[in-house]
């Protein structure tokens, strides 16, 4: 599927979706709790951390002023604890992302408002409308399934004449009906897919140490908050296995990694994320306020880290790309 058609057929539904009109109310603290799988003066969370505050403090919710945040960095051993140390306390919003965490939530409370980034909200059973959320769940739906074959065929194209590609895949973000259909897909391309399934981060170099040893000649970094949060690592690793890798946010190949393709983080948190958080402070419901899904996406290439690795990317290719790393 070309790229622009793509992006055509996965908008947003709900991208014109009207703010709410109220404002804060004058003398009142506003209290966010947030569970997302990395710590918020993280390297890899400063620039989106940065989007959502700044997005915020635009429409007049400013933390020290009339925001009180409670920030936890989860990981899966912590989740239920932190939920329901969290889901006690008055918030008026909990922010959460990655689909373990949303359920670890969901359980914790059944009436706070909970705002959620997933991969795939509607697959994961985290909501059963997109139009009209129910329950007290709405957010943001990155379309990670999608996304995840989409990537796969870049890879394929980007490093010519490969045989036999790998995916890295977290088992709690992949279900086995998925990897099937990636894995079927590539069949049907004539490429051979093996699939390294990982549990926890401890598991990664192990996992992309057997990529190589597979005969792997590329490997696409499947969609998940535990593979994001350690994606330093996994560049490491790739880099000096000289594995061709895919990610699936442009700012990763910003920052060193061969290819990336999907919405840019920074931009979701900040055109659609903030946006939501904005209209539930504001008191709107969370019936009223649509799931929604990124509609801009980039193929970025970094060129240096090709050269690197001794690929050549096809000139075809590249002429395409919305952002080139030279």
């Amino acid at each position: 599927m070309k790229r622009r058609a793509f992006i055509a057929l996965f908008g947003s539904v709900a991208a014109a979706w009207p703010l709410a009109t109220g404002a804060q109310d004058a003398g009142r603290t506003y209290r966010l709790g947030m569970m997302f799988p990395f710590p918020r003066d993280a390297r890899e969370s400063v620039g989106i951390m940065d989007a959502l505050f700044d997005e915020l403090r635009r429409n007049g919710f400013v933390e020290g002023q009339n925001l009180v945040v409670e920030y936890r960095a989860w990981a899966p051993d912590l989740i239920s604890d932190y939920a329901a140390d969290l889901a006690a306390r008055p918030l008026d919003v909990f922010a959460v992302g990655g689909p373990v965490a949303v359920r670890a939530v969901q359980k914790a409370t059944k009436t706070m408002a909970i705002l959620a980034i997933t991969d795939d909200m509607i697959g994961e059973g985290v909501v059963k409308s997109m139009a009209r959320p129910d329950g007290n769940t709405t957010g943001v739906s990155i379309l990670a399934t999608e996304l995840n074959g989409k990537r796969q065929e870049i890879l394929i194209e980007v490093v010519p004449g490969v045989r036999r590609i790998s995916a890295l895949a977290d088992t709690a973000t992949s279900p086995p009906a998925q990897l099937e259909a990636l894995q079927q897909e590539a069949k049907a391309r004539g490429i051979e897919l093996a699939i390294q399934r990982v549990d926890k981060a401890a598991e990664i170099p192990a996992a992309l140490e057997a990529v190589k040893a597979s005969g792997a000649a590329a490997l696409n970094v499947l969609a998940s908050p535990m593979l994001h949060s350690n994606h330093q690592l996994i560049m490491e690793r790739v880099a000096t296995l000289r594995l061709p890798a895919i990610f699936q946010w442009p700012e990763l190949a910003e920052e060193g990694g061969f290819v990336a393709y999907g919405p840019r983080f920074t931009q979701i948190v900040r055109d659609l994320y903030a946006r939501q958080l904005v209209q539930l402070f504001r008191g709107v419901k969370v019936a009223d306020v649509p799931v929604e899904q990124p509609s801009k996406f980039e193929l970025a290439i970094n060129l240096k880290t090709a050269n690197a690795l001794g690929v050549t990317v096809p000139p075809a290719i590249v002429a395409r790309a919305d952002k080139v790393i030279e």
